[in-house]
């Protein structure tokens, strides 16, 4: 067998749904926790300079996202070692492994932790659309201040609505109490908010959080339906790679 030949051989044998799955997963991941980690800083420099001058009113603030930046250390150390594991089981649970390694029979045991895994994945599936959901939160409420401070900039030539007059109360989102002073920016003060570099950069941080999440599901989703394919098309008895429809196909 030639080199050519051969490297068709071991071409033959990646999962490629697995494969694709688990590479759109780390970039999720990476995307989520990345960027999220430095918006949440920025988030509480903003907050820190502008809206809450004492350091009382956002204490509790801090505490919670600091602790939501450990659990971003958590999420990124557990689904790179999550996501190798899953690639892992992708190479065996393919129909091209008889190609590879010879005959090879699966057992109740393969059959019940690829089932785990499967359900495992279908549950985190589940967790990080919650996820998803709750990293659109940030990303609604820069994107309304971002839009009152363009209001500002439409009225700046209009004398008879003086742009003072629009305000952002950032009390009303309940991330800092109602006591908390200043607690809102109106015109210029906001303008001039909405111009910094940390507002700038939080605000795309968030949105780019935000996609790496959907990314991060969409990828779990794939990879669970990469599995039940693969399962459907042989039966429990069968040896892997009886069937000439298989992963990789899917």
């Amino acid at each position: 067998m030639g080199c050519f030949e051969c490297c068709i051989k071991c071409l033959g044998g990646v999962p490629y749904a697995s494969l694709v799955a688990t590479i759109l997963c780390f970039s999720g991941v990476a995307l989520f926790c990345g960027c999220g980690h430095v918006a949440l800083t920025g988030t509480v420099s903003i907050l820190e300079q502008h809206f809450s001058t004492t350091a009382s009113d956002h204490a509790l603030l801090s505490e919670v996202i600091q602790l939501m930046q450990y659990v971003i250390y958590g999420i990124a150390s557990f689904f790179f070692l999550y996501g190798i594991i899953l690639l892992a089981e992708g190479f065996y649970t393919t129909s091209a492994v008889k190609e590879l390694h010879g005959e090879f029979k699966t057992t109740a045991c393969g059959r019940c932790i690829s089932g785990m895994f499967v359900f495992l994945t279908y549950v985190l599936g589940v967790a990080w659309l919650g996820v998803f959901g709750f990293s659109a939160v940030p990303v609604f409420m820069f994107y309304n201040i971002w839009s009152t401070c363009e209001v500002i900039k439409s009225f700046q030539s209009n004398v008879t609505v003086p742009g003072d007059q629009i305000c952002v109360d950032i009390r009303q989102y309940g991330i800092i109490p109602w006591n908390a002073v200043p607690g809102k920016a109106c015109g210029p003060i906001l303008e001039n908010i909405c111009n910094t570099n940390e507002f700038y950069m939080s605000y795309h941080l968030f949105i780019v959080a935000c996609a790496g999440a959907g990314a991060t599901v969409i990828a779990l989703v794939w990879r669970v339906e990469a599995t039940l394919a693969i399962k459907n098309r042989r039966t429990p008895d069968m040896e892997i790679g009886d069937t000439e429809t298989d992963e990789k196909q899917f």
